[in-house]
């Protein structure tokens, strides 16, 4: 007989213990031929196996809780203390193993969406471990419209992985200062899915981005944006100063950019943009520094 649902507010019971989640899903798996979907199924697990042993994370990899396939993807919880790990090194070794697997591989490239969350879930050997709200949180983290789009406007041949960062992890994790992974790399985004009652602020990681993610966020794909009339600011402005003329976007979908994009996504603006750089629309709003190779190819 199945265990019957305890009634909530009922009565009180013992909190679940904390569980960090991770969970990858890969880019156009359903576009892939059918003969093709149990062998990249099979692939995906190996190569994160294979990132988390090269980050030295052998503990994890052995003690991983509730794993599963989701057939374009697999999720896992596991303690977490192993947090601060998995955002650096684990995230830019994932990186790597994928862009090692992309350019010798004559199948399918593989180019996966990563979100790391955490929180109270069942976890004492019964057939429902696992399943809560942050498993439900970590699913639709993935499914946002922004990490998404990251994939969708990056080159396949650079931009491999992109990693999406709850809140709650990132306040406990990276501000914390317990991983090497600097705030400086996150990017904050507003975390929506399509056609689900979802929304929640969350932080964007990606280990290699590229220059399509530039050109992305500059004009709509559907139609241009209108010329952005000329903003005057009265005498004293708290945004942009006195005599200050800063940067404006329009954006309809996408990601907007403004300013420099090194190796790594960086905004470092706040919340609320007060700075110079400011963008209007539906997009995703992204800032930092845009470079390519070396100082001599700085634009």
């Amino acid at each position: 007989m199945s265990a019957i649902p305890p009634v909530p507010y009922g009565e009180s019971r013992p909190l679940p213990p904390y569980r960090a989640l991770f969970a990858v899903d890969a880019k156009d798996f359903t576009g892939l031929p059918a003969a093709q979907h149990g062998p990249v199924s099979e692939l995906i697990p190996q190569l994160v196996d294979t990132a988390l042993e090269r980050a030295g994370l052998h503990e994890l990899r052995d003690a991983k809780r509730f794993p599963a396939s989701t057939g374009d993807g697999v999720i896992f919880g596991f303690d977490p203390v192993h947090l601060p790990f998995v955002l650096w090194p684990f995230l830019g070794v994932l990186d790597e193993v994928l862009g090692a697997y992309n350019q010798q591989s004559v199948g399918p490239r593989v180019r996966l969406r990563a979100s790391v969350h955490v929180g109270p879930l069942p976890d004492d050997g019964r057939p429902g471990d696992g399943n809560g709200t942050a498993r439900n949180d970590t699913h639709r983290l993935l499914d946002a419209r922004a990490v998404k789009a990251i994939l969708a406007e990056g080159s396949e041949q650079v931009t491999h992985l992109a990693a999406i960062i709850s809140e709650r992890v990132y306040e406990d994790v990276v501000l914390g200062a317990y991983t090497r992974l600097h705030p400086d790399r996150c990017v904050e985004v507003a975390a929506t899915v399509d056609g689900k009652n979802f929304s929640r602020r969350a932080w964007l990681y990606v280990p290699s981005p590229s220059g399509n993610l530039v050109r992305a966020g500059v004009l709509p794909r559907e139609e241009p944006a209108p010329p952005a009339a000329p903003r005057e600011e009265p005498a004293g402005s708290t945004e942009t100063g006195p005599g200050h003329t800063g940067n404006t976007q329009r954006v309809g979908e996408g990601i907007a950019l403004m300013g420099d994009v090194g190796r790594d996504l960086t905004y470092t603006g706040g919340t609320t943009y007060r700075g110079t750089n400011q963008h209007w629309g539906g997009g995703d709003n992204v800032a930092g520094d845009k470079r390519v190779g070396g100082p001599e190819d700085s634009r």
